[in-house]
């Protein structure tokens, strides 16, 4: 099944994706400052028997990379999402407020309210980044005419600046710099399943909102009054989508903290070999983001093991020189 826009067959991608995302996941969970082998990852997996080897794998090592896929997963659709919405080659949460956003919120929440639940946080950083995103296109809509996506960056840049600052500020103001630091810093050390028992099923909800409307989406990257034209409520559409990227956003950043990049490269890399129609696009976007996710979470785990080496330095090493291409490249081919 594969549409004229598709580069490839989406009957291969997805398969060749899925196989690509299961090599990863049992390569996340056997790597690390204790290597373990493939038969006792298989037998952590699959049966009830018990060792050190074993236990490092279901304790420590399957809650983080499930959160791993499940934040990749996020931040991809979410920018994939973005990217088609406003049809700007730029988009991505981490770029355009929502990150930071969500990181202050969460600083504020630490601060006024000390020792709250997970679930209050995950709440603060959904509002957050709510915020966050509404302040960016609100400074980008100021001017008349249509939204350059270059302005929009620009005004992401700033927003997230000042929303950093405050949430810095708060830290040493309140004294939890520490505390605002190992939230904010982007990772996976720590995670355990309570905390994806809350976060997986939102994320879930997201990514099956993006896929159920995949096919609006592929309608608005091409042109609004298009849309309009073929009976789409746009403004409805657009509505629904802005809170499934918060949604999504907001559940990264409760997570793994600030990780900007991943929703700005893999949409696309997804679309140079899928196309642009997003009916395949977000799916892919899905799936690759989970494997990009696991694989710079091994690295960190590995690069100077046993000491880590933060994921969102990785993305950053990556994703910059990724995004001066696409500022080069000026949008050319979306």
């Amino acid at each position: 099944m594969h549409t004229e826009s598709s580069k490839l067959p989406f009957s291969i991608l997805l398969p060749a994706a899925l196989i690509l995302l299961a090599a990863a996941f049992t390569l996340a969970l056997s790597a690390g400052a204790a290597q373990i082998p493939f038969l006792d990852v298989m037998r952590a997996m699959f049966t009830n028997e018990t060792g050190e080897s074993l236990s490092i794998i279901r304790e420590i090592r399957l809650p983080r990379e499930i959160g791993a896929a499940v934040v990749g997963a996020a931040l991809a659709t979410a920018g994939a999402l973005m990217q088609g919405m406003t049809r700007n080659p730029l988009a991505d949460p981490g770029l355009l407020g929502l990150t930071a956003g969500a990181n202050a919120a969460l600083a504020v929440t630490i601060a006024l309210i000390p020792g709250t639940n997970y679930f209050a946080i995950m709440i603060a950083c959904f509002i957050g980044a709510a915020i966050g995103g509404a302040v960016v296109f609100g400074i980008s809509r100021v001017r008349r005419g249509p939204m350059s996506p270059f302005r929009i960056v620009l005004a992401g840049a700033a927003v997230s600046a000042f929303l950093q600052a405050i949430a810095e500020g708060i830290g040493l103001t309140f004294r939890i710099s520490q505390e605002v630091a190992l939230w904010t810093a982007g990772g996976l050390l720590g995670t355990n399943m309570s905390q994806l028992q809350l976060v997986v099923p939102v994320i879930g909800i997201g990514l099956l909102t993006a896929l159920l409307l995949s096919r609006q989406v592929t309608i608005l990257s091409l042109n609004e009054e298009v849309a309009a034209g073929l009976g789409q409520r746009t403004e409805l559409v657009k509505g629904i989508l802005f809170v499934t990227v918060i949604l999504l956003t907001g559940a990264s950043v409760a997570l793994a903290g600030n990780l900007a990049f991943i929703g700005l490269m893999v949409p696309h890399i997804v679309r140079a070999v899928a196309g642009t129609d997003y009916r395949f696009v977000i799916p892919l976007s899905a799936i690759t983001g989970a494997v990009f996710m696991l694989l710079a979470d091994t690295l960190g785990r590995t690069i100077h093991a046993p000491y880590e080496t933060p994921v969102a330095a990785i993305i950053a090493i990556l994703g910059l020189p990724f995004f001066l291409w696409v500022v080069r490249k000026g949008g050319r081919g979306y």
